[in-house]
């Protein structure tokens, strides 16, 4: 088969297509799934550098989210059949393993997985849409939707919004009806969020984010439960982290399920418990979030933007607009291109 293989660490010119990889063994508890579609994450830019503490095998074929039909079934599997649309949860949640990266992944035409981590996907949604959702829209489905239980009553300030997981964010945001605050680095990358639904946008180059919502819902008062926003989804932690709690309403909620500005911010003790903060870790996805999700988006309730769609022989380029943040949305890889 052609699969898009890194046997070394390095830049992205490390991931080079080969047209005879072997194809790989369907497993008798599992399922050969012919790749339709693999949405990158930046993740897969951590796997090409090598992480800190991990050592991998090679050779690696990255791609963690991954979407496609039925190929070929394992002599132990029961209730999938060859020619079932699937999506691969990327979490190997028996042996702990991760698809893309110590399971081969999907930047290649097959890809093989155990039958537990099949989720079907319904009619009327799209390889693409599938594989799009796991490491980004289930992150942010579990953050907001499974631990923030978000509702229309919300005032949500978005930070990293124009990002995988922030995009997520503000469309689950908006799908539960609440008022939404996106901060961003560009005019542009605003634009495009307010054309999501975003209600406010900051570009915070420009503006302090603290003062800016101070001057939209005035400064929240520690006596009483006004001002400010209900909710602040914070990811990047840094010096962004005790500012949020100044934009924070009595009673709000602060969600994490990351630190990629620094994880070990200042924090000030004084507004959680004086404003009576809850402050909500996030890890990861279930496979109920992504069933939920699949089942949006056959509903009409959302849809996942995809910024462009790339062949297997251009990953290098994929991955350099992911690196260089290049993208609005998700960026699919598609075999059959």
């Amino acid at each position: 088969m052609r699969a898009s293989v890194l046997r070394e660490h390095g830049d992205n010119s490390k991931f080079k297509i080969e047209t005879d990889f072997p194809d790989p063994t369907c497993p008798e508890d599992g399922v050969v799934v012919a790749v339709k579609a693999t949405s990158l994450n930046y993740h897969d830019i951590f796997t090409r550098r090598g992480m800190p503490g991990i050592t991998l095998d090679f050779p690696i074929i990255a791609g963690l989210d991954v979407a496609g039909e039925i190929a070929e079934v394992g002599a132990h599997v029961q209730g999938w059949s060859v020619g079932d649309a699937v999506l691969i949860d990327p979490r190997n949640r028996v042996e702990h393993k991760l698809v893309g990266e110590t399971m081969a992944g999907g930047l290649a035409d097959y890809c093989a997985c155990p039958a537990h981590q099949l989720v079907s996907i319904p009619e009327g949604v799209s390889y693409a849409q599938a594989a799009s959702l796991p490491v980004a829209y289930g992150t942010a489905h579990r953050m907001m939707i499974t631990r923030g239980q978000v509702c229309a009553e919300d005032i949500v300030l978005i930070l990293g919004a124009s990002g995988g997981v922030g995009t997520g964010a503000l469309l689950l945001a908006k799908m539960m009806g609440a008022e939404t605050v996106v901060c961003s680095s560009s005019q542009e990358k605003l634009r495009k969020l307010k054309d999501l639904g975003a209600d406010h946008g900051i570009n915070y180059l420009e503006d302090d984010f603290v003062k800016k919502i101070w001057e939209m819902y005035t400064k929240p008062h520690r006596r009483e439960y006004k001002g400010g926003v209900t909710m602040a989804i914070n990811f990047t932690g840094g010096d962004t982290w005790t500012k949020c709690m100044r934009v924070l309403r009595r009673g709000g909620k602060m969600l994490t399920c990351g630190a990629t500005a620094g994880y070990d911010p200042k924090t000030d003790l004084r507004y959680i418990w004086s404003f009576e903060f809850d402050i909500l870790g996030s890890n990861s996805w279930e496979p109920d979030d992504l069933t939920s999700l699949l089942g949006y988006i056959a509903e009409g309730k959302m849809t996942v933007p995809i910024d462009k769609s790339y062949g297997l022989e251009e990953v290098p380029e994929a991955m350099r607009v992911i690196e260089e943040r290049e993208v609005f949305g998700k960026i699919i890889i598609d075999p059959t291109l």
